[in-house]
């Protein structure tokens, strides 16, 4: 669990899915989604547009693809009131349902659908993208009045409790992340009703009416509707947004119109659009942020039928990936102009990294979210976008205009969502504790009858993730009566960690209960382990909407919510001198005595070094499982890489290693180790993040693997930092015999590697013996700076 005061968002930006072109066999896991980088520059990622985008984008760029209707089934089937009902003939029976509305036949007291109509003739005429956003909210939220008198069997009730509505936004978005704050400006919104009033109405309006009945209800949408859902509102909260949904305009859309609504709608077949699936333009900045190479191309949904939720998918498009296709057309984006820093804007991104950039908002602002949607509209078109911390689905295109049919139904699903359906965590629920925002969660336990958890979200110590995609780990402060009750109550308190951890991994709860069989017979492991006081695993695996879509390898990289809860530890960060050299000391026996036990850690950075006081001590532990295998287990695990960018072996940050073709092995981690102790000695002082500028390393957390391997190459060999910058001289004399060492290491490697392949019959050998092992440590162990560290640190009296 990474410290708040360095990590700010504990995530690193999502690598490349890459496959092992050529080779023969994959010795380690080939994947990198969802690592975390524990460095301040993560905090930075989460506010910077030209530092977060190159992650958002290479996460949308992997999007996978269904057909619209497929993705209309699955929203229908969340919203029907009996979940077996067959598909495609409940689609059917609501796309019949709603043609009175698309005619312009429904009308209620107090809307008609034949406004409908007038708002889309509006909406088609030429002119700039802020055009569209008045018609459009219009004829979406009279659309809304005429769908909630619709009765279609097997379907529920709109839900009054959230009675969605279509608001214009286009205004900033304000929202912290440690300590940072991002700038967001989403065009259109949807949200509750209550939530889009609040931003109009005065303190008295503010109050709530709970005796508000549904004719009053009613009443207060259409007088919104009327003067304020077409207006700007100030200060909207993410938390409060169920999706967003972005324009764009063709170029020649300025001078051209669209073509208009048809004289009436009937149903018919889905008609692809061009294109069908919106592609990922790259950005022509002037000055683009540094970021990863271009990743492999995603694959379309297969042809296969579907296998679950009783859904048959439409047949899919035999294209590449959406981000391998090229527009047919340039967009162009509205001048959202605005006195915003030029770097926290989001005008120059292409609009599928805008939408993914308020996707992670929506992500960061909830508390263990399981998906969220948001819409893409271009000129005539509408995209579905589904993301979940699996990856992202996106469907194929709708025109709303010409197949106004599809967009009702599509309306008349969301109508009938309440939270829980839009993707809300309903095991947490949001309760306020001294004016504070808290989540609580309460669960029947086997042991303890029940227990009951009260997570600090407010807690200025949290930690939360800003991403897409991966494990999307959060740590919370918790409290917690039961658990009290059976440990007593820890000097430091206890933290929940909160993550979406892939399903074909071993837990990190069984890892552990591995660790803590070690630690009763080795010393060098009793007590620098974390003590997990209790866990949970929620049961709705990412997989499953995947199933239903008929996305090829639904379950490959599948992930389910996990809960941990531990006693609060410290960061090694806040560490320095011989104390420093102790704690990280400690970490690497206990790491290595894991190592031969048989549990590989495999992802070591500052993050997951931690201590604690005892007996007047600082106690070093080798924290965070959830990356970690065990040695009985065969074969690669998982779907993400193991291990933290900056912080990797030099072996593993090649093209090869990344593709999974170099095995992670023990000097690997040992690397690891002495990276990150040159990473905090030359980053901090006395505890202290040093500032921009007179620190370095900064890029490391910005650029991919390869690149990252490439800049610690150099630095490996030369061991140079500019003279301004701190370095504390027992210190700086460490790290320089730890990378001689890891230089002449790896030269002589390189030349042992170099005689094996003169001898055709003597294959390489990867493995590595226990003796390996230890002659590696003792190499540090021998240099001089190990001696002058090991002198016992002062401890304070």
């Amino acid at each position: 669990m990474s410290p708040a005061g360095e990590t700010g968002t504990s995530s690193t930006p999502p690598r490349a899915n890459a496959p092992a072109h050529g080779a023969s066999k994959i010795e380690s896991t080939p994947n990198s989604r969802g690592a975390s980088v524990v460095s301040e520059n993560i905090s930075v990622l989460g506010a910077k547009v030209k530092k977060v985008r190159p992650w958002i984008q290479r996460d949308i760029e992997q999007v996978k693809e269904c057909k619209a209707d497929a993705m209309l089934q699955a929203l229908l089937q969340r919203a029907s009131s009996t979940p077996e009902t067959k598909q495609p003939e409940l689609l059917q029976k609501c796309l019949k349902a709603v043609l009175p509305v698309c005619n312009g036949q429904a009308s209620t007291a107090l809307v008609k659908s034949s406004d409908v109509e007038t708002a889309l003739n509006e909406y088609v005429r030429p002119g700039a993208e802020n055009k569209f956003y008045g018609p459009f909210i219009r004829a979406t939220n009279i659309a809304l009045g005429c769908l909630e008198e619709i009765k279609v069997d097997g379907m529920r009730a709109a839900v009054p409790a959230v009675d969605m509505i279509c608001q214009q936004n286009d205004m900033p978005m304000h929202q912290n992340h440690q300590t940072a704050k991002s700038i967001r400006k989403p065009d259109l919104v949807i949200l509750p009703l209550n939530s889009a009033c609040t931003p109009f109405q005065d303190e008295k309006g503010k109050q709530k009416d709970d005796a508000m009945d549904d004719e009053k209800r009613k009443k207060q949408r259409k007088a919104h509707m009327d003067t304020n859902a077409t207006a700007k509102p100030k200060n909207l909260p993410w938390k409060d947004i169920l999706a967003c949904i972005e324009f764009k305009r063709k170029t020649p859309g300025r001078a051209k119109g669209i073509n208009p609504p048809p004289p009436s709608y009937a149903v018919i077949d889905h008609v692809p659009t061009k294109p069908e699936y919106l592609p990922v333009d790259h950005l022509k900045a002037q000055d683009p942020a540094p970021g990863p190479s271009q990743t492999p191309a995603a694959q379309p949904a297969s042809n296969t039928a579907l296998l679950s939720s009783s859904l048959t998918a439409a047949q899919p498009s035999k294209g590449g990936s959406s981000s391998k296709r090229k527009a047919t057309v340039t967009l162009e984006s509205a001048a959202k102009k605005s006195k915003m820093d030029p770097d926290d804007t989001d005008d120059d991104l292409d609009v599928t990294v805008q939408t993914g950039l308020y996707a992670a908002e929506m992500f960061a602002s909830n508390l263990g979210v399981n998906y969220l949607l948001n819409l893409i509209v271009i000129d005539d078109v509408m995209w579905i976008w589904y993301y979940d911390r699996q990856g992202i689905i996106q469907c194929s295109g709708i025109n709303f205009i010409q197949d106004l049919p599809r967009f009702m139904v599509l309306l008349y699903a969301l109508q009938r969502f309440d939270l829980y359906d839009w993707g809300r965590n309903k095991d947490f629920l949001l309760v306020q504790v001294e004016g504070k925002q808290c989540h609580e969660f309460k669960i029947k336990d086997a042991e303890l009858e029940e227990v009951d958890l009260l997570l600090h979200t407010s807690h200025d110590e949290r930690v939360t993730h800003y991403g897409l995609q991966g494990r999307a780990t959060n740590v919370v402060p918790v409290t917690s009566e039961a658990l009290a009750k059976k440990y007593g109550n820890f000097q430091d308190g206890m933290v929940a960690k909160i993550f979406w951890g892939e399903a074909s991994r071993t837990s990190e709860p069984e890892i552990l209960d591995k660790v803590e069989e070690i630690a009763k017979v080795h010393p060098t492991v009793q007590g620098h382990i974390p003590k997990l006081l209790w866990h949970h695993t929620f049961t709705n695996p990412t997989s499953a909407i995947r199933e239903a879509l008929g996305v090829p390898e639904p379950t490959k990289g599948s992930r389910v919510l996990y809960i941990l809860i531990f006693p609060k530890l410290h960061s090694i960060t806040e560490l320095d001198g011989r104390v420093l050299f102790d704690v990280w000391r400690q970490c690497i026996l206990c790491h290595l005595t894991l190592w031969k036990e048989g549990v590989y850690h495999r992802d070591v950075s500052p993050g997951n070094l931690m201590w604690y006081w005892k007996d007047g001590k600082r106690i070093g532990v080798l924290n965070d499982y959830d990356l970690s295998s065990l040695a009985n287990v065969q074969g690669p695990q998982g779907n993400e890489r193991t291990g933290t960018v900056p912080f990797m072996a030099l072996d593993l940050l090649t093209e090869e290693g990344q593709r999974g073709e170099v095995k992670h092995l023990y000097r690997h981690d040992l690397e690891s180790f002495m990276w990150c102790f040159a990473w905090i000695s030359l980053r901090y002082k006395e505890g202290v993040l040093l500032q921009r500028g007179l620190r370095p390393f900064d890029e490391w957390a910005n650029l991919d693997a390869v690149a990252c391997g490439e800049k610690k190459f150099v630095f490996q060999a030369h061991r140079k930092v500019p003279a301004r910058l701190h370095k504390d001289p027992l210190m700086w004399e460490f790290v320089v015999d730890c990378f001689d060492v890891l230089d002449t290491y790896a030269f002589n490697r390189r030349k042992q590697l170099l005689r094996l392949a003169r001898r055709a019959d003597q294959p390489t050998n990867s493995e590595e013996s226990e003796s390996n092992i230890d002659d590696f440590l003792q190499s540090f162990k021998n240099t001089e700076g190990w001696a002058a560290l090991s002198k016992p640190p002062r401890e304070p009296s």
